[in-house]
Protein backbone atom coordinates (compact mmCIF):
# COMPACT_ATOMS: atom_id res chain seq x y z
CA UNK A 1 0.00 0.00 0.00
CA UNK A 2 1.49 3.38 -0.72
CA UNK A 3 0.40 5.90 1.26
CA UNK A 4 1.10 9.74 0.97
CA UNK A 5 0.90 11.81 4.06
CA UNK A 6 -0.35 15.47 4.24
CA UNK A 7 1.09 17.42 7.49
CA UNK A 8 3.66 15.23 7.87
CA UNK A 9 5.75 17.70 10.12
CA UNK A 10 2.80 17.93 12.57
CA UNK A 11 2.35 15.86 15.66
CA UNK A 12 -0.54 13.86 14.31
CA UNK A 13 1.15 13.38 10.60
CA UNK A 14 4.77 12.91 12.15
CA UNK A 15 2.95 9.87 14.22
CA UNK A 16 1.13 8.19 11.21
CA UNK A 17 4.26 8.66 8.89
CA UNK A 18 6.39 6.83 11.47
CA UNK A 19 3.55 4.29 12.13
CA UNK A 20 2.76 3.35 9.08
CA UNK A 21 6.63 2.82 7.53
CA UNK A 22 7.38 -1.09 8.68
CA UNK A 23 4.15 -1.99 6.60
CA UNK A 24 3.73 0.60 3.73
CA UNK A 25 5.13 2.69 1.50
CA UNK A 26 5.00 5.98 3.22
CA UNK A 27 5.52 9.20 1.55
CA UNK A 28 5.24 11.92 4.03
CA UNK A 29 5.18 15.83 3.11
CA UNK A 30 5.31 19.35 5.47
CA UNK A 31 3.94 22.59 4.06
CA UNK A 32 7.54 22.83 2.67
CA UNK A 33 6.68 20.05 0.54
CA UNK A 34 3.21 20.58 -0.74
CA UNK A 35 1.46 23.60 -0.64
CA UNK A 36 -2.37 22.43 -0.12
CA UNK A 37 -4.52 25.96 -0.79
CA UNK A 38 -2.69 25.18 -4.35
CA UNK A 39 -4.90 23.25 -6.87
CA UNK A 40 -2.52 22.30 -9.52
CA UNK A 41 0.50 22.13 -7.11
CA UNK A 42 -1.91 18.37 -5.38
CA UNK A 43 -3.00 17.33 -8.99
CA UNK A 44 0.86 17.48 -10.11
CA UNK A 45 2.15 16.06 -6.70
CA UNK A 46 0.11 13.07 -6.30
CA UNK A 47 0.04 12.09 -10.29
CA UNK A 48 3.32 12.09 -9.76
CA UNK A 49 4.11 9.77 -6.34
CA UNK A 50 0.23 8.10 -7.54
CA UNK A 51 -0.33 6.59 -4.28
CA UNK A 52 -3.40 4.05 -3.21
CA UNK A 53 -4.22 6.13 -0.35
CA UNK A 54 -3.99 10.17 1.02
CA UNK A 55 -3.98 10.65 4.65
CA UNK A 56 -5.20 14.54 5.02
CA UNK A 57 -3.55 15.44 8.40
CA UNK A 58 -2.71 19.23 7.16
CA UNK A 59 -4.96 21.53 8.97
CA UNK A 60 -5.01 25.09 10.28
CA UNK A 61 -5.33 24.43 13.93
CA UNK A 62 -4.79 27.60 15.96
CA UNK A 63 -8.15 27.42 17.25
CA UNK A 64 -8.24 31.23 18.56
CA UNK A 65 -5.82 32.77 15.66
CA UNK A 66 -8.35 31.64 13.15
CA UNK A 67 -11.09 33.94 14.40
CA UNK A 68 -8.83 37.03 13.52
CA UNK A 69 -7.96 34.71 9.96
CA UNK A 70 -10.67 33.61 8.98
CA UNK A 71 -9.65 33.53 4.82
CA UNK A 72 -6.29 31.86 5.53
CA UNK A 73 -8.20 29.19 7.84
CA UNK A 74 -10.84 28.53 5.66
CA UNK A 75 -8.23 28.40 2.59
CA UNK A 76 -6.66 25.44 4.17
CA UNK A 77 -9.13 23.65 6.05
CA UNK A 78 -11.82 23.68 3.50
CA UNK A 79 -10.45 24.56 0.25
CA UNK A 80 -6.81 22.53 1.01
CA UNK A 81 -9.16 19.42 1.88
CA UNK A 82 -11.13 20.01 -1.44
CA UNK A 83 -7.74 20.23 -3.58
CA UNK A 84 -7.02 17.09 -1.80
CA UNK A 85 -10.13 15.19 -2.62
CA UNK A 86 -10.33 15.95 -6.12
CA UNK A 87 -6.50 15.24 -6.83
CA UNK A 88 -7.02 11.61 -5.35
CA UNK A 89 -10.31 11.47 -6.89
CA UNK A 90 -8.28 12.06 -10.82
CA UNK A 91 -5.86 9.21 -9.23
CA UNK A 92 -8.17 6.66 -8.06
CA UNK A 93 -6.68 6.49 -4.13
CA UNK A 94 -8.75 6.45 -0.90
CA UNK A 95 -8.95 10.36 0.42
CA UNK A 96 -8.74 10.21 4.77
CA UNK A 97 -9.26 13.88 5.84
CA UNK A 98 -8.74 14.03 9.97
CA UNK A 99 -11.51 16.12 11.44
CA UNK A 100 -12.22 17.46 14.92
CA UNK A 101 -15.04 17.03 17.72
CA UNK A 102 -14.99 21.15 17.32
CA UNK A 103 -17.59 20.58 14.68
CA UNK A 104 -20.27 20.43 17.73
CA UNK A 105 -21.30 23.16 19.50
CA UNK A 106 -21.11 21.00 23.06
CA UNK A 107 -24.67 21.56 24.11
CA UNK A 108 -25.44 18.39 24.91
CA UNK A 109 -25.10 15.42 27.42
CA UNK A 110 -24.64 12.13 25.75
CA UNK A 111 -21.89 11.61 23.85
CA UNK A 112 -22.25 12.40 19.86
CA UNK A 113 -23.26 9.64 17.27
CA UNK A 114 -20.96 9.99 13.60
CA UNK A 115 -24.47 11.29 11.86
CA UNK A 116 -25.53 13.88 14.72
CA UNK A 117 -26.14 17.39 13.22
CA UNK A 118 -22.66 19.24 13.27
CA UNK A 119 -23.19 22.97 14.52
CA UNK A 120 -19.51 24.08 15.12
CA UNK A 121 -19.05 27.76 17.23
CA UNK A 122 -16.11 28.92 15.65
CA UNK A 123 -14.32 29.43 12.52
CA UNK A 124 -11.98 26.75 13.26
CA UNK A 125 -15.32 24.22 14.01
CA UNK A 126 -16.67 25.83 10.19
CA UNK A 127 -13.45 25.33 8.35
CA UNK A 128 -13.59 21.86 9.11
CA UNK A 129 -17.22 21.30 8.85
CA UNK A 130 -16.60 22.59 5.05
CA UNK A 131 -13.57 20.41 4.88
CA UNK A 132 -15.42 17.22 5.87
CA UNK A 133 -18.53 18.83 2.86
CA UNK A 134 -15.53 18.95 0.35
CA UNK A 135 -14.39 15.42 0.65
CA UNK A 136 -17.70 13.82 1.05
CA UNK A 137 -18.96 15.68 -2.17
CA UNK A 138 -15.92 15.16 -4.14
CA UNK A 139 -14.28 11.68 -3.24
CA UNK A 140 -15.99 8.85 -3.86
CA UNK A 141 -13.76 6.52 -1.60
CA UNK A 142 -13.57 8.71 1.77
CA UNK A 143 -12.92 8.11 5.26
CA UNK A 144 -13.72 11.15 7.98
CA UNK A 145 -12.30 10.80 11.19
CA UNK A 146 -12.84 13.10 14.04
CA UNK A 147 -10.84 12.83 16.73
CA UNK A 148 -10.44 15.74 19.92
CA UNK A 149 -7.77 16.70 22.13
CA UNK A 150 -4.75 15.41 20.74
CA UNK A 151 -1.70 15.07 21.93
CA UNK A 152 1.92 13.57 21.16
CA UNK A 153 5.50 13.61 21.34
CA UNK A 154 5.73 16.58 18.53
CA UNK A 155 4.21 19.69 17.64
CA UNK A 156 2.56 22.04 20.41
CA UNK A 157 -0.80 20.29 22.57
CA UNK A 158 -1.96 20.76 26.52
CA UNK A 159 0.47 17.66 27.82
CA UNK A 160 3.94 20.10 26.71
CA UNK A 161 1.77 22.82 28.00
CA UNK A 162 1.45 21.53 31.18
CA UNK A 163 4.97 19.85 32.11
CA UNK A 164 6.16 23.38 30.68
CA UNK A 165 4.04 25.78 33.32
CA UNK A 166 4.72 23.34 36.14
CA UNK A 167 8.79 24.27 35.87
CA UNK A 168 8.25 27.44 36.84
CA UNK A 169 4.65 27.44 38.42
CA UNK A 170 3.47 25.35 41.92
CA UNK A 171 0.23 26.16 41.52
CA UNK A 172 -2.08 26.22 38.46
CA UNK A 173 -5.72 26.60 37.05
CA UNK A 174 -7.04 24.92 34.93
CA UNK A 175 -10.73 25.09 33.44
CA UNK A 176 -13.04 21.90 34.80
CA UNK A 177 -16.22 22.58 32.79
CA UNK A 178 -15.06 21.44 29.56
CA UNK A 179 -15.25 17.91 29.02
CA UNK A 180 -13.75 15.44 25.89
CA UNK A 181 -11.58 12.96 25.09
CA UNK A 182 -7.46 13.01 25.29
CA UNK A 183 -6.38 11.13 22.53
CA UNK A 184 -3.01 10.07 21.93
CA UNK A 185 -1.26 10.46 18.86
CA UNK A 186 0.09 6.35 17.89
CA UNK A 187 -3.29 5.02 19.17
CA UNK A 188 -4.89 7.07 16.03
CA UNK A 189 -2.69 6.01 14.00
CA UNK A 190 -2.23 2.94 14.78
CA UNK A 191 -6.49 2.75 14.00
CA UNK A 192 -5.94 4.96 11.01
CA UNK A 193 -3.41 2.43 9.84
CA UNK A 194 -6.25 -0.45 10.21
CA UNK A 195 -9.17 1.68 8.39
CA UNK A 196 -7.30 2.52 5.52
CA UNK A 197 -6.68 -0.97 4.79
CA UNK A 198 -10.53 -1.21 3.89
CA UNK A 199 -13.15 -0.56 2.08
CA UNK A 200 -15.84 0.67 4.80
CA UNK A 201 -15.90 4.27 3.64
CA UNK A 202 -17.52 6.45 5.95
CA UNK A 203 -17.87 8.80 8.96
CA UNK A 204 -15.68 7.83 12.25
CA UNK A 205 -15.47 9.07 15.55
CA UNK A 206 -12.02 7.86 17.02
CA UNK A 207 -10.54 9.27 20.04
CA UNK A 208 -9.21 7.25 22.91
CA UNK A 209 -11.31 5.79 25.21
CA UNK A 210 -13.32 7.36 28.49
CA UNK A 211 -13.47 10.83 29.04
CA UNK A 212 -12.81 13.86 31.72
CA UNK A 213 -12.25 17.43 32.17
CA UNK A 214 -9.33 19.40 31.44
CA UNK A 215 -8.71 19.99 34.91
CA UNK A 216 -8.86 16.33 35.46
CA UNK A 217 -6.38 15.76 32.58
CA UNK A 218 -4.14 18.28 33.98
CA UNK A 219 -3.94 16.31 37.20
CA UNK A 220 -3.61 12.48 35.86
CA UNK A 221 -0.63 14.66 33.43
CA UNK A 222 1.10 15.61 36.58
CA UNK A 223 0.44 12.37 38.87
CA UNK A 224 1.57 10.12 36.03
CA UNK A 225 4.87 12.13 35.60
CA UNK A 226 5.32 12.29 39.24
CA UNK A 227 4.78 16.43 39.81
CA UNK A 228 3.96 18.11 42.62
CA UNK A 229 1.80 21.06 41.17
CA UNK A 230 -1.37 22.02 42.86
CA UNK A 231 -4.20 22.38 40.04
CA UNK A 232 -7.18 24.47 40.81
CA UNK A 233 -10.55 23.81 38.56
CA UNK A 234 -11.38 27.53 37.12
CA UNK A 235 -14.78 28.03 34.64
CA UNK A 236 -14.57 28.70 31.11
CA UNK A 237 -15.84 32.04 32.20
CA UNK A 238 -12.60 32.54 34.35
CA UNK A 239 -10.65 31.69 31.87
CA UNK A 240 -11.76 33.58 28.39
CA UNK A 241 -10.56 33.08 24.94
CA UNK A 242 -11.08 34.36 21.88
CA UNK A 243 -12.61 31.45 20.55
CA UNK A 244 -15.23 29.55 22.01
CA UNK A 245 -15.19 25.70 22.85
CA UNK A 246 -17.84 23.03 22.65
CA UNK A 247 -18.34 22.38 26.52
CA UNK A 248 -19.37 18.37 26.28
CA UNK A 249 -17.44 16.93 23.20
CA UNK A 250 -17.50 13.55 23.50
CA UNK A 251 -17.69 11.18 20.48
CA UNK A 252 -19.75 8.20 20.44
CA UNK A 253 -17.59 5.55 18.64
CA UNK A 254 -20.64 3.38 17.22
CA UNK A 255 -18.54 3.48 13.43
CA UNK A 256 -16.08 1.66 15.01
CA UNK A 257 -18.67 -1.04 16.45
CA UNK A 258 -20.43 -1.38 13.52
CA UNK A 259 -17.33 -1.83 11.42
CA UNK A 260 -16.27 -4.13 13.54
CA UNK A 261 -12.87 -2.53 14.82
CA UNK A 262 -11.64 -2.22 18.00
CA UNK A 263 -11.86 0.19 20.61
CA UNK A 264 -8.64 2.66 21.14
CA UNK A 265 -7.04 2.16 24.43
CA UNK A 266 -8.30 4.16 28.00
CA UNK A 267 -7.08 8.07 27.44
CA UNK A 268 -5.20 7.13 30.91
CA UNK A 269 -3.04 3.98 29.51
CA UNK A 270 -2.72 6.37 26.64
CA UNK A 271 -1.18 9.22 29.13
CA UNK A 272 0.93 6.36 30.61
CA UNK A 273 2.76 5.06 27.55
CA UNK A 274 3.43 8.56 26.00
CA UNK A 275 5.04 10.15 29.52
CA UNK A 276 6.89 6.82 29.26
CA UNK A 277 8.26 8.06 26.14
CA UNK A 278 8.76 11.72 27.38
CA UNK A 279 11.21 10.30 30.07
CA UNK A 280 12.75 8.17 28.62
CA UNK A 281 14.01 11.41 25.93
Amino acid sequence: MRVLVTGAGGQLGYDVVRLFQPSSDVIGLGRDELDITNTEQCIRVLEQHQPDVVIHCAAYTSVDLAEQDEDTTFAVNAYGARNMAVAAERIGAKMCYISTDYVFDGNTTVPYKEYDQPNPLGVYGKSKLAGERMVESLSSKYFIVRTSWVYGLHGHNFVKTMLKLAQDKKSLKVVHDQIGSPTFTEDLAKFLLQLVGTEKYGIYHATNSGSCSWYEFALAIFEEFGLEVVVEPCTTEEYPRPALRPKYSILDHSALRANGFEDLRHWREGLKVHLNHKHSQ
